[in-house]
């Protein structure tokens, strides 16, 4: 498959809105028995307030790597990351004030009901016992687990674990939500319900969504704009429509060169 270099964002796009997220040149080396590996190399990224950013690409190619610096729980080798204003690597708490995470693999203590652990989780944002219960509440509401609220989590299907980790994510309502493959393992029931919250937040919330996927057609139902990264680099980035004439099919596979 060839894909073509990446197409920036314009300078007049660029003045239009504030960036939500920006990266310059970022880097990420790991160092291990088998040598310097490097899994990030050189990702430029400019994201606007209230875009929907799909990232995609296939296991391994420095998808979750990228994400995790971009939310300060990883280092930087090297390069610069703002989101939401602040400087990741310089102000990391300020940055986690203004951020909802929901990674691969949600970690949830499944000894703890739904709202036991919605509740705890605005308590340690800062939220009063009365403030945590009604966030909750709305929460619980908006990612259908009313029903499910007071059952151990332990008990809960993998899809009712995914929206519960969102509800989680956006309990300090967040100016950018990171999500990270959250719908691998879903039904498709599961998946359209999760698709119409992310785009929801995004359409009526003005949250800015920082999507990764390895499936063009999640990225297509949701994403404004689409980066795709492979074996570290970003390699192509456009609208849905766009890439999806280049490359005409749903799904996108990357094939190494050299087979070893």
């Amino acid at each position: 498959m060839e894909i073509r270099q990446p197409m920036s964002v314009t300078e007049d796009q660029v003045r239009t809105k504030t960036l939500a997220v920006q990266a310059e040149q970022l880097v990420k080396h790991y160092s291990g028995r088998g040598g310097d590996v490097e899994a990030v190399r050189g990702v430029d990224l400019r994201i606007q307030e209230g875009e929907v950013f799909g990232f995609l690409g296939p296991n391994g190619a420095g998808k979750s790597t990228t994400v995790r610096m971009l939310t300060t729980l990883m280092t930087i080798t090297s390069g610069s990351a703002r989101v939401a204003g602040i400087d990741v690597a310089a102000d990391p708490d300020a940055a986690r004030n203004r951020i909802g995470v929901a990674l691969q693999e949600a970690g949830l203590d499944i000894r703890q009901t739904g709202r036991e652990l919605v509740i705890l989780q605005g308590r340690l944002h800062g939220l009063s016992r009365t403030e945590a219960a009604e966030r909750t509440q709305e929460l619980l509401e908006l990612v259908d687990l009313v029903e499910d609220a007071d059952r151990r989590i332990k008990g809960y299907s993998g899809g009712m674990k995914r929206r519960l980790d969102l509800a989680l994510a956006l309990v300090h309502r967040p100016i950018v939500l990171f999500l990270d493959e959250p719908t691998t393992g879903l039904d498709i029931q599961s998946r359209h319900a999760l698709w119409d919250e992310v785009a929801r937040l995004s359409r009526d919330d003005g949250v800015t969504v920082f999507l990764t996927t390895q499936y063009l057609e999640e990225a297509d139902s949701l994403a404004d704009r689409v980066g795709i990264i492979d074996r570290g680099k970003l390699v192509a980035e456009g609208t849905p429509a766009r890439l999806k004439a280049e490359i005409g099919r749903p799904t996108v596979e990357a094939v190494p060169a050299d087979a070893s």
